[in-house]
């Protein structure tokens, strides 16, 4: 006789301040769940299960899932029902190339616009994320690793550019790539962030641009060097 199903990630993670909530906040925690990391490409939605815990139908559910799709964090096959989406590993270098080629662009316009709160912010960030080092944080890494990033960004005051920046980005959390490079690899993205923050707070941006794609390159390479076989990709390409 089979044993009872095991629990998925997904639902241990969800929280549900009220029964009975709206679309867009069973839509804003789905996503936030994904976003942390804490629920493996793969894993299996149940939507049974969510509904549940948000004291809903499945209608909401289900539409809440098919904007995920859209943002290319879930996928649906009919009979399997819905996933944690997988990328390929082409796909997630793919993904980070479009990320470096945004990030230039905004880190160009950032720079000129950028003011003494955008500099108190990116060297908070900063220090975060070497005390995230400092503590073997990999989940500390991975979040202030971003947040270090759009510090630097955020400036630019391109909306959409920022829009389509962090749907890059978002697409490749559930992977947790960085979770998965080696100490010594994190050390030395770190000093690249520590180049970068020193261009930024001397508006120099030709140096900026300069170690952003320094950054880039070797987090490319960090990307070759991880494992294939962790169940996070898909199988074939």
């Amino acid at each position: 006789m089979a044993g009872p199903r095991k629990r998925s990630a997904l639902i241990s993670l969800l929280v549900s301040d009220q029964r009975g909530g709206p679309q867009a906040a069973i839509l804003d925690e789905l996503r936030r769940c994904l976003l942390d990391g804490g629920v493996p490409p793969g894993t299996a939605i149940p939507l049974d299960e969510v509904a549940q815990v948000f004291g809903v139908s499945r209608i909401p559910v289900r539409e809440a899932l098919k904007t995920l799709i859209g943002e290319g964090l879930v996928e649906h096959q009919p009979n399997f029902g819905y996933r944690v989406a997988k990328l390929t590993t082409h796909e997630l270098h793919e993904l980070y190339v479009v990320r470096e080629v945004l990030e230039v662009a905004a880190l160009t316009a950032a720079v000129a616009r950028a003011t003494p709160q955008d500099d108190v912010e990116a060297t908070a960030t900063h220090e975060a994320l070497g005390q995230a080092i400092a503590a073997h944080d990999v989940r500390g890494y991975h979040r202030d690793s971003r947040r270090f990033h759009l510090a630097l960004v955020r400036p630019c005051g391109m909306h959409r550019l920022l829009a389509m920046l962090e749907s890059a980005w978002n697409t490749t959390e559930p992977v947790q790539p960085m979770a998965h490079v080696s100490d010594g690899a994190k050390a030395e993205m770190h000093r690249d962030h520590g180049e970068m923050l020193a261009a930024f707070l001397a508006r120099d941006v030709e140096r900026l641009l300069a170690a952003a794609r320094e950054h880039h390159g070797r987090l490319r390479a960090s990307l070759a060097a991880l494992p294939r076989h962790t169940g996070l990709f898909v199988d074939s390409e």
